[in-house]
């Protein structure tokens, strides 16, 4: 599911720009959700909670209290992949997006082209990095790890715990059936462990050495494993 924030302390604004985005959305049949934030610090506490919960995310600039772009930067601070877009009043604060990296702007009042463009430039960058993502479903709540993020996966019977260079997570799957959506630098070292090759400081007859941990390595799984080692050396 796409998910898209609208941030702006004014709730006309903010409901103008959703109708467009949903009617534009809903004509693709793309599957999405629209969360509504009536400043920074909301927009702030959902992030902290899951730093990639959004998207997209429109960006108000002049807003009461912390203004969009001291928001940004907050943001970037966390996640440095979401699409900003700053919506301005004012063509003077164009320039304070290439700091915080925001894809776009859009000027008010509103011009339903303008907005269509910059939805559509945004939709092609989130294309463009789509399959950097691997999603989990744990209990109620979804979570998107970037693939670069994760060291490794763990297989412990059904549970599958995946550990990060932040967070570990933990949900209900086969390894098997996770191998096989993930990229080759990616390499099954063990019947019960799925490393990340960028994360690997040396192998070993053994073990595998990664995030100061030892993982075991099979002997059967030893020659492959250092053949995709080489390949990710070489690139």
């Amino acid at each position: 599911m796409l998910r898209i924030s609208i941030c702006d302390d004014e709730k006309r604004q903010r409901s103008d720009l959703k109708a467009i985005i949903n009617t534009q959305l809903e004509l693709k049949g793309i599957d999405f959700s629209v969360i509504e934030c009536e400043n920074g610090q909301t927009l702030m506490s959902l992030l902290t909670k899951d730093k990639n919960y959004f998207d997209i995310i429109f960006l108000d600039i002049e807003m009461e209290g912390i203004n969009g772009v001291e928001i940004a930067k907050q943001i970037r601070d966390i996640n440095d992949k979401v699409v900003i877009i700053f919506v301005t009043g004012f063509s003077d604060y164009v320039f304070d997006g290439y700091e915080v990296k925001a894809l776009n702007y859009i000027l008010k009042p509103y011009k339903k082209e303008k907005i269509i463009d910059v939805l559509s430039e945004a939709l092609k960058q989130i294309n463009n990095i789509q399959n950097r993502f691997f999603v989990i479903q744990q209990k109620s709540n979804i979570y998107k790890l970037y693939l670069d993020d994760i060291i490794y996966f763990k297989s412990d019977r059904r549970k599958i715990k995946v550990i990060t260079n932040k967070d570990t997570y933990e949900f209900y799957a086969r390894l098997d059936d996770v191998e096989k959506d993930l990229p080759s630098s990616f390499s099954r070292i063990h019947q019960r462990y799925l490393v990340n090759l960028y994360f690997v400081l040396s192998i070993e007859n053994s073990y595998v050495e990664i995030n100061k941990e030892k993982l075991p390595i099979s002997r059967r799984r030893y020659q492959n494993v250092m053949i995709a080692f080489a390949k990710i050396m070489l690139i």
